[in-house]
């Protein structure tokens, strides 16, 4: 099977080690074990009672009981039946293609967003079709273009809610408006949702498409808006019965359970929600406030404001490539972007800006600086 190179995971590979600011990573601030406990109200002794007893075997297949409980209150109408445990939302989604993508099937996948949703059907031998976010457009799908792109033979139509990198949101309103063209045709909709309680607004919960279409799918994890990457523990919500059960086929081969404490920090996590939440809408919401005062000041910058998440695209003023531009960043100020040209979006960059305050602020002022050189080199 021959695959596409991953761009975004090539370039983070290559220089996140590399850098003084990090500005390319994408989830809010992580946690350490430490802070974790604090937010659980869970002491050393009480979180090493826990522990120690612990024979670290495989755990339980499909995700503990109480792990998919706690995944299962994250949505309107789902319980732990629905929930399957996987290897971060990475394995999620790669698991969804597995089981329903076949050659000759027909994917309409958006863009920009995560690869995977793109290269891992293509790889399959179905043929993908993309639908392209526009700034013009607050990076929302067309749908007009969408009931364009549509075939008989679609069988599935992915979507990424809140959308990496542009921090759009597809608010229920809209979802109704993409399921309704997907019942047209019957297609599955798999909603890649590892940004979703991060809404600039409310509680920071858009709707999810699982809860509003029998035939839709929804991936999330704990890393991005559960600050816990290092867990590697994503989950797969679906209504479907027999989906999960051919899934749970695919999965028998290449996961046979995901690690006893892994289960047990995310499971711990989750029950800990408000408060876990509370820490990131601050940083989201507070950090978001901080790019947006930066890029009305920055003539050379422009963007639409990210509505959720932790990711925005900047557009630059200047004629070159936007590797290039990231490259010549990190070299001369220690700040890290990610280009552009590896989410087909030459032209711009992504900023992750929920990280430290401090290292966002400083790293903006950077920038700015490196803004200035380059300014002047083209006058």
């Amino acid at each position: 099977m021959k695959i596409d190179v991953f761009g975004v995971e090539r370039w983070m590979d290559i220089y996140e080690n590399h850098c003084q600011y990090n500005l390319a990573e994408t989830c809010v601030e992580s946690l350490t074990i430490t802070q974790l406990m604090a937010l659980t109200n869970k002491t050393e002794q009480q979180l090493l009672a826990d522990l120690m007893p612990l024979k670290l075997t495989y755990g339980a297949i499909t995700g503990s009981v109480r792990l998919r409980t706690n995944v299962a209150k994250l949505y309107e109408k789902q319980d732990k039946d629905n929930v399957l445990i996987t290897h971060g939302a990475i394995g999620a989604n790669a698991l969804i293609y597995e089981t329903l993508v076949e050659p000759g099937d027909h994917v309409i996948a958006v863009l920009p967003t995560y690869q995977q949703h793109q290269s891992i059907p293509k790889s399959y031998g179905a043929k993908v079709d993309l639908l392209r976010l526009r700034p013009e457009n607050q990076f929302l799908p067309d749908l007009n273009e969408l009931k364009q792109l549509i075939t008989p033979k679609t069988k599935l139509i992915a979507l990424n809610n809140p959308n990496n990198p542009s921090g759009s949101l597809m608010d229920k309103a809209f979802l109704n408006q993409i399921i309704e063209i997907a019942k047209s045709i019957d297609a599955y909709i798999l909603c890649d949702e590892v940004y979703r309680g991060l809404d600039e607004e409310g509680n920071g919960f858009t709707a999810s498409i699982v809860d509003l279409y029998e035939k839709g799918i929804s991936t999330g994890s704990m890393s991005k808006a559960y600050s816990l990457a290092g867990l590697r523990l994503g989950w797969i919500v679906s209504n479907i019965p027999s989906l999960i059960e051919a899934v749970i086929t695919h999965r028998d081969y290449n996961t046979i359970s995901v690690g006893m404490l892994d289960d047990y920090f995310a499971a711990l996590a989750l029950e800990a929600i408000d408060k876990l939440l509370e820490r990131n809408h601050h940083i989201t919401r507070s950090n978001r406030q901080i790019l947006d005062e930066w890029v009305n000041n920055e003539p050379a910058i422009s963007y639409v404001k990210p509505k959720s998440g932790t990711t925005a695209l900047l557009k630059y003023a200047f004629d070159m490539p936007s590797w290039d531009f990231c490259v010549q960043l990190l070299e001369q100020t220690g700040v890290m972007l990610c280009p552009g040209s590896v989410l087909e979006m030459e032209g711009f960059v992504r900023i992750g800006y929920a990280n430290n305050p401090q290292v966002l602020k400083q790293g903006l002022r950077k920038m700015s600086e490196f803004l200035r050189t380059l300014s002047e080199k083209q006058l």
